[in-house]
């Protein structure tokens, strides 16, 4: 199969496939959070934030609950399920393996996301965006320390990577408590990025985890709410 057929067969998607994954994204959002995804821009962020935040079509109408975990696990193997498929004749397919971790990592499957985003990486170890992303998955399994150690890992791929540096700062603040270290990451962000769309929300962070100033270095954030 050439590369172009290749690309062209896993951009393809049915109306269902289609569906399902705007369901995913409507009834709980992509699961950033305060987190930006490791090859998406601030404004796009945002913008998906926003749409994921409003309420699913016909929810208030029939009273549709959030899915839960066992729902989205089924609607993301639906939606992996062709891309999987595809995988059995190119098993070392970086850029099919992100697209299947970007689904469960949409899905809140961070474990399967990064199962998936560990293969990408062997073939394309210095993939900033993907390795962000796996990184952001080992926080949202509660491994602050390995979320840390790959944003630094990225970041010795590219030191300037604006998304590696706010999601740092962000493990850092609310994962280790360690205020220096992430307003040292901010701070790098800004200057290296004087362009970067998300400046406000970056100042924002900072205004907030000055709060915090202070606080022992390794104290749960939860525990200070």
């Amino acid at each position: 199969m050439t590369d172009t057929n290749r690309a062209t067969k896993i951009e393809q998607w049915t109306s269902v496939q289609a569906y399902v994954l705007a369901v995913i994204c409507m009834l709980v959002g992509i699961a950033g959070g305060w987190f930006i995804r490791g090859s998406q821009s601030p404004t796009a962020a945002a913008a998906t934030t926003a749409s994921a935040s409003a309420p699913a079509m016909g929810a208030a109408d029939t009273g549709s609950q959030p899915p839960t975990p066992a729902q989205l696990q089924k609607m993301a193997d639906t939606q992996a399920g062709p891309l999987i498929e595809q995988l059995k004749a190119d098993p070392t397919n970086a850029a099919l393996l992100e697209k299947i971790g970007n689904v469960y990592y949409d899905a809140q499957q961070f474990p399967t996301a990064i199962d998936y985003y560990q293969r990408a990486l062997q073939g394309e170890p210095a993939n900033t965006g993907v390795r962000t992303d796996m990184a952001t998955a080992y926080w949202y399994t509660g491994n602050a320390d390995t979320a840390i150690a790959e944003l630094q890992k990225s970041l010795s791929y590219e030191p300037n990577k604006a998304n590696t540096l706010f999601n740092l700062g962000v493990v850092e603040w609310q994962g280790k408590m360690d205020i220096d270290k992430a307003m040292a990451a901010w701070q790098k962000l800004l200057d290296t990025n004087p362009n970067y769309e998300g400046k406000d929300k970056v100042l924002e962070l900072m205004a907030q985890a000055k709060k915090h100033t202070g606080v022992k270095p390794g104290t749960q954030a939860k525990a200070l709410q």
